[in-house]
């Protein structure tokens, strides 16, 4: 069974004791894949809304369509968030990560 942690759990979390790096550097590859997989989510809901936002009717309007937007859309918004394109994740990382 995997444990899944949030970002707000392990910025509350205590320092680790100063003997042994491997659990700090647990916690910010933690902290690293949870900003990244919130500003996927964050570029997926802005690409969403943007979709929403149309000024007139779509020629291809059709449910497969918009299913295949919503694949494209979700797969673009995890390469940016891969890619470090917007930098949403590495505010969350500068934000969350600082020394205690």
């Amino acid at each position: 069974m995997t444990q899944t942690m949030g970002i707000g759990a392990l910025a509350s979390r205590p320092p680790a004791p100063a003997g042994d790096g491997a659990p700090q550097q647990q916690d910010r590859a933690a902290l690293e894949k949870a900003a990244r997989a919130f500003e996927a989510i964050f570029v997926r809901q802005l690409l969403s809304t943007m979709r929403k936002a149309s000024l007139g009717e779509d020629i291809a309007g059709s449910s497969s369509v918009d299913q295949f937007r919503e694949m494209s859309d979700a797969n673009l918004a995890n390469g940016l968030a891969e890619q470090h394109s917007l930098g949403i994740a590495d505010l969350i990382l500068k934000q969350l990560d600082k020394p205690a």
